[in-house]
């Protein structure tokens, strides 16, 4: 069991991690009909196609500032609850407006989620801003401009997230450039639908002090090596990646290759709710199906704290407590 281990979380999308019972009180309260997308008490979906149209469902049962901040509250206190002592959620200007609030206000709404769950439980936790692949370079670089305008002190990095096979990452460097000015954090998506190629160029062109996923950079071993001697840190997301066949199954997941060859690697849950899992299940099946010790596990954990966009006091505080 690890339900004793410190735990921390790096890569979570905030609208899919709200737990399916908040989904259903907040449908209740705005008389929405979920019954298409959730049986069972599960989300119903088969491909990436359908995984969407249900997040989109979900998600657009959040619409005012109140809503937000329930809703960050209400997910980094179910983490601190399976012993997470740190947590970074990824957040999109771009949602924020389409659920019909300024980009401010949703932001906000989450800054006080995020204060009221620290409140509670003491969990640390930042934002980092979304730029959304698919929308196009010019509003990936308003979502960095965005970030690097600092509307709340709690948002420390930048991202880019959305379909990963549209464009070349050549097309967003000037946004990672906004954001790194800024002295935000970087991390991007790469290596997850799309392969090898794709960890190679968001190294080359972006230079980020980590990558989301990057689980196909397993198809070329010195880009592997590569990423091993650069130390650059992947946040891993197995259920993720199996809900989403990039690998078969657990047992087939390089997440312990990658730990063996020295890549500095993180658990994560994603969009756990739409998976199946949860930070808490991330760590047992690392441990139950992965072959992972204690005290590994235990070092992942100081990974993402030491990879985490914090102050470097806030940074020695929570490594103390691993």
């Amino acid at each position: 069991m690890t339900s004793t281990l410190k735990k921390a979380e790096l890569h979570l999308h905030l609208e899919a991690g709200a737990p399916i019972s908040l989904v259903l009180s907040q449908a209740a309260k705005y008389g929405a009909d979920m019954s298409p997308f959730i049986r069972d008490g599960a989300y119903v979906w088969k491909d990436f196609t359908t995984f969407i149209h249900c997040y989109d469902a979900a998600a657009a049962l959040f619409k005012s500032e109140e809503d937000f901040a329930l809703l960050a509250e209400t997910y980094l206190t179910e983490i601190a609850a399976a012993g997470a002592v740190y947590g970074e959620l990824f957040v999109s200007p771009d949602h924020g407006v389409s659920a019909g609030l300024s980009a401010r206000a949703y932001i906000a709404g989450i800054s006080e989620g995020m204060k009221r769950a620290k409140e509670k439980t003491g969990i640390e936790s930042r934002m980092v801003i979304i730029g959304v692949r698919h929308l196009g370079a010019e509003r990936v670089e308003a979502a960095a401009q965005f970030a690097a305008d600092r509307a709340d002190p709690l948002i420390t990095g930048f991202n880019m997230a959305g379909e990963e096979r549209f464009g070349k990452v050549s097309d967003f460097t000037r946004a990672f450039d906004i954001a790194r000015d800024a002295g935000l954090g970087i991390t991007i998506h790469a290596g997850e639908l799309a392969g090898a190629e794709s960890v190679r160029d968001a190294i080359d062109l972006v230079r980020p002090a980590r990558i989301g996923h990057g689980v196909r950079a397993i198809e070329d071993m010195d880009l592997v090596r590569r990423i091993a001697d650069l130390g650059i840190v992947l946040e891993v997301c197995p259920g993720s990646n199996i809900a989403l066949k990039v690998f078969p199954d657990f047992e087939s997941h390089p997440l312990k290759t990658f730990f063996e060859m020295g890549v500095k690697v993180t658990l994560n849950s994603d969009d756990p709710p739409f998976f199946h899992t949860s930070l808490a299940k991330e760590y047992e099946i690392a441990k139950a199906r992965m072959g992972f010790s204690d005290a590994e596990l235990n070092s992942m954990t100081r990974t993402a704290i030491e990879a985490a966009f914090v102050d470097e006091a806030t940074r020695t505080r929570l490594l103390a407590m691993i």
